[in-house]
């Protein structure tokens, strides 16, 4: 017994299972701990402090411009008077375009490489590819959208082809997020259902999915306030300087909060009057993507609640 026991001790002399002592001292842990949670507090609080600051600056010099015209009617006199109406709207219908085009594919694109697809090294590269194609320049998008479909399909600048492009440079997020999502979901639970009965897309349908939801909507979460700050994308697509009315088709260019802020910062010709507009414009701007992202927040939490429930 001693001779197996020898045999199998470590150059330490300690046998298997054997709780190693450690190099630290309980009060050394608790400093170290101490410590690790400082930092992790402070760089909460570095966070906190940049975003409330970023808020109050913008804040501070837009809302004195804001007023109930300034939201309901259109720009006049060189965008020097009047309000942001059009921008508005041309912001809320590119957007809305954008997440009605790219939530049905994206998430049906997560749906298959992760329950239809067996794992192989062409799904990896594939998934590879999708991430990498997230970092790419909104501004190539952009050139993509332009060459595609303003010029290749004939869409010209319009609705259309800014919400599609859009859309597209939006899909790899979705796509990802929806992935991590949906592999979230513990495998016990298509077994269980699988086990009961129900087919492979009744699970998906039933189990998978709701399950899946709260990562789905955080990722959508992500993606509007994406799509909806963008300038490069629709400065080629969809985006036009100046318009007093409002879009009739999805074939008519629209003005955007972006570009527009965009447009008053670097083309304007009188800047003492048009940077506060500038400011309001960035303002409304960032009230809207908070509020999009607190729906969604909200919408989260309750199908998180109730699932769970």
């Amino acid at each position: 017994m001693n001779i197996q026991a020898h045999a199998v001790q470590g150059m330490d002399g300690y046998l298997p299972g054997d709780r190693l002592p450690s190099r630290w001292s309980p009060r050394s842990r608790d400093l170290a701990q101490a410590l690790g949670f400082a930092c992790l507090v402070l760089c909460v609080l570095i966070s906190l402090f940049f975003l409330g600051f970023l808020i109050y600056f913008i804040a501070s010099r837009g809302a004195s411009v804001i007023s109930w015209e300034f939201l309901t009617e259109a720009p006049r006199r060189a965008m020097t008077r009047g309000g942001i109406a059009p921008a508005i709207v041309g912001t809320f219908y590119l957007t809305a375009g954008a997440i009605l085009f790219v939530m049905p594919l994206g998430l049906a694109s997560a749906i298959y490489l992760c329950e239809y697809t067996p794992k192989s090294y062409l799904v990896n590269l594939i998934r590879l590819s999708i991430n990498n194609l997230a970092g790419v320049p909104s501004v190539v998008f952009g050139l993509f959208g332009f060459a595609v479909f303003v010029k290749g399909f004939g869409f010209g600048v319009s609705i259309l082809s800014g919400s599609l492009t859009l859309g597209i440079m939006a899909l790899p997020g979705i796509i990802s997020a929806s992935q991590e999502a949906i592999l979230a979901v513990p495998q016990s639970y298509r077994e269980a259902s699988l086990a009961l009965g129900a087919s492979h897309w009744q699970t998906i349908r039933e189990i998978v999915l709701p399950s899946a939801l709260p990562g789905i909507l955080t990722g959508m979460i992500l993606t509007i306030g994406r799509v909806a700050g963008e300038t490069a994308p629709i400065l080629f697509t969809a985006a036009t300087f100046y318009t007093r009315g409002y879009p009739d088709s999805i074939f008519s260019e629209v003005m955007a909060l972006p570009y527009h802020i965009y447009a008053l910062m670097t083309e304007g010709t009188r800047p003492e009057l048009q940077t506060p507009i500038a400011y309001g414009c960035s303002l409304i701007l960032l009230c809207l993507v908070l509020a999009v992202s607190a729906l969604a927040i909200v919408l989260r939490q309750r199908q998180r609640f109730s699932y769970g429930s």
